[in-house]
């Protein structure tokens, strides 16, 4: 292979021999997934089996297609495991909406060198596709008022960063995780938590000390749901921080009944009353495309979305070969050869 790459599971007795080391997370390193570690074992078996019979070079065209509609993502890790292999590679650009069975990937080259790929690609495009198309509902909900993801406390923190990235991508307007963010060239966003208005005591101490010791181009979104009445939480910090004041934050518990409308309506009024039309609310807890439109009515400015965008059900993807050797092929019940789609571009 040109890259050189090593396939440390290359034979079904790698496989049978391979003992991953015990004082470790369970999420797969960058190493193991390019070693084939992730792979599903036949494929494997697939390779070793072409290999013994002199087919190792075969040259397959294979190309992907998704079950429903969505939001394109996860382009550049797919291109990452794939640069330096002898392919071609055409695909959509990440972001770009799609349909079911457009023809997203489609990949020209010996099977053996880019099969055992096929469990990475597919589980890359299926996961962040949904998020990034989850997202997309999101924004479009919030009719082009800001979106934030909070969705990292609701998976694996190895995939947490993936997650948040696809987001952004679907058209969020930030990620509250730190390498989620940073890995789109972004700072992470986020307001506080209720630890620190418990641990300090009181709503306007927490407000006070956050504004103090945060930098200034840090946005003063203060938390107002942990101990009063939102309204009067909201007034009391208004008060103590003035000018400096950015926005409150509406987290009200499931408990309590969450955010509702009228709640919305209510801090905004206050606000608005007591000369405070600059504080902007920010609204978060369980939010859906739906509940997101009905706030936004209300007068909430802002969103933070979390286990709607992370509880995403993965778009089924699915790899078929459609040549071999230029031949046209196809599993019964799928039409032979390519699959045309003017929107791919060639990317390797």
């Amino acid at each position: 292979m040109s890259d050189n790459r090593k396939f440390t599971l290359g034979t079904d007795k790698d496989v049978r021999d391979y003992v991953p080391g015990k004082d470790r997370l369970c999420s797969a390193t960058h190493e193991e997934i390019l070693s084939g570690a992730t792979a599903d074992v036949y494929l494997v078996r697939t390779r070793e089996i072409l290999a013994r019979e002199g087919k190792a070079d075969t040259v397959v065209t294979a190309e992907i297609f998704p079950s429903r509609p969505g939001i394109l993502a996860g382009m550049p890790e797919c291109l990452h495991i794939l640069k330096g292999l002898p392919v071609e590679v055409w695909g959509l650009d990440e972001g770009a909406p799609f349909e079911p069975k457009d023809t997203i990937l489609r990949i020209t080259g010996p099977y053996s060198a880019f099969g055992i790929y096929e469990t990475a690609l597919l589980g890359i495009l299926a996961s962040s596709s949904a998020w990034a198309t989850r997202a997309a509902e999101c924004k479009q909900a919030a009719n082009g008022l800001p979106v934030i993801c909070f969705g990292a406390r609701h998976i694996h923190p190895a995939v947490a960063p993936v997650m948040e990235r696809a987001a952004v991508v679907g058209g969020a307007d930030g990620a509250a995780c730190i390498l989620g963010a940073k890995l789109l060239g972004l700072e992470p966003a986020g307001t506080m938590p209720h630890a620190l208005v418990l641990i300090l005591g009181d709503t306007v101490k927490a407000a006070i000390a956050y504004n103090t010791h945060m930098p200034p181009d840090v946005p003063r979104t203060i938390l107002v749901d942990t101990f009063k009445d939102e309204c009067e939480e909201a007034l009391r910090v208004a008060e103590a921080l003035g000018t400096e004041m950015g926005g409150i934050r509406l987290d009200t518990p499931g408990e309590r009944g969450g955010v509702t409308e009228d709640l919305v309506r209510e801090v905004r009024a206050r606000l608005d009353l007591a000369g405070f039309s600059h504080v902007k609310i920010f609204v978060s807890g369980g939010l859906s495309p739906e509940k997101i439109a009905q706030l936004a009515a209300a007068g909430a400015d802002a969103f933070g979305v979390g286990s709607y965008i992370s509880a995403a059900p993965p778009i089924n993807m699915t790899m078929d070969i459609k040549e071999v050797e230029g031949r046209p092929v196809a599993k019964r019940g799928r039409i032979p050869g390519i699959i045309q789609n003017p929107n791919l571009k060639k990317l390797i």
